[in-house]
């Protein structure tokens, strides 16, 4: 089978690309290079530049190669920079969807498997395992857009006789062991990205947004799942797809790390000091946002491999001095 994989020269879709090429899939690679760097893309794929927001370039793509199923990861996903710039977000996350699919429509391709996110819940209270059942109620312009993708491909589904896998990710950390590729980019906002910044001397220190919640050290608890293992997943929905089914999965680690608890993890794993200092509460912020990714097991055979946090840190490091 062939894949078409857009945002494929991006962190998460880089990933998702070795794991098709090492499981037998021939895999084309479609990416704007905006924010994507083609030396994340292997070279065994097949990569044009190509923009979702632009019809015509999509269709160029789908005339060459036979697609049997999509996989989109092209996305912006800064959540402030949603708040500033809204349009610029419904326009690619949800805008480009709906080019996407209506492309698929045109050449008869039936199956996506759609990148989408936590963020769709929006402030999730207590401290109960969050599950797919959960209200979806986003607070920002971000997780909007992909809700509101979401909806479109769940009623394409229904319309035009396609079948769709929407993964909503948490907080998706660490590197590839077997290839160079990992998290690259400009003002990256993820906690393990700015921890190993501060190990590397890139950033005077870690800012800890509020030591006063209701979880075990104070500060805010996630869920953090390594790339590989959310990758794997991607690869394990084709087979849902090829029986004629649908589904919505929640991927994560189903285990919660405070952000005190990833700082010393850190040092662990650096044998760095990396200096921090507490700030205030973040607006919005909720105290603790932990997966339940039981749906994901059951239906797709999937779990994930790294568990340990430290394993998800070394990986990133080791990633970041190979650099």
């Amino acid at each position: 089978m062939r894949v078409l994989v857009t945002g494929g020269a991006g962190y998460i879709g880089s990933h998702a690309v070795v794991e098709l090429l090492d499981g037998g899939y021939e895999v084309v690679v479609l990416d704007n290079l905006e924010t994507g760097y083609i030396e994340l893309v292997d070279s065994r794929a097949k990569f044009y530049r190509a923009d979702l927001r632009e019809k015509e370039s999509l269709r160029n793509v789908f005339k060459k190669e036979k697609i049997d199923v999509v996989m989109n990861f092209a996305a912006y996903i800064k959540v402030g920079e949603s708040v500033s710039q809204p349009n610029k977000y419904y326009e690619n996350n949800t805008g480009g969807v709906l080019n996407l699919l209506e492309v698929m429509k045109e050449f008869n391709v039936k199956h996506i498997v759609f990148s989408s996110t936590a963020a769709v819940y929006g402030e999730v209270s207590g401290k109960d395992l969050v599950t797919e059942n959960f209200v979806t109620q986003p607070i920002n312009p971000y997780g909007m857009s992909k809700f509101m993708a979401e909806t479109i491909i769940k009623d394409s589904s229904s319309a035009y006789d396609m079948n769709y896998v929407i993964f909503r990710y948490f907080n998706v950390a660490g590197a590839h062991e077997k290839y160079p590729i990992g998290q690259m980019g400009e003002g990256m906002t993820s906690l393990i990205p700015v921890v190993l910044e501060a190990a590397k001397g890139e950033r005077d220190k870690v800012e800890v947004f509020g030591d006063t919640y209701n979880t075990k050290d104070g500060t805010g608890v996630r869920d953090f799942i390594h790339v590989t293992d959310l990758a794997k997943a991607h690869v394990m929905a084709i087979n849902k797809l090829k029986k004629g089914e649908s589904g919505l999965f929640n991927l994560g680690n189903g285990n919660g790390f405070s952000v005190i608890e990833i700082l010393e993890a850190a040092r662990r794993v650096t044998g760095r000091e990396i200096p921090s200092v507490m700030s205030e509460r973040r607006l919005g912020d909720p105290a603790c946002v932990v997966a339940c990714s039981q749906r994901a097991n059951q239906e797709l055979g999937w779990e994930p491999k790294y568990i340990n946090i430290d394993d998800i840190i070394r990986t990133a490091w080791d990633w970041y001095k190979s650099r």
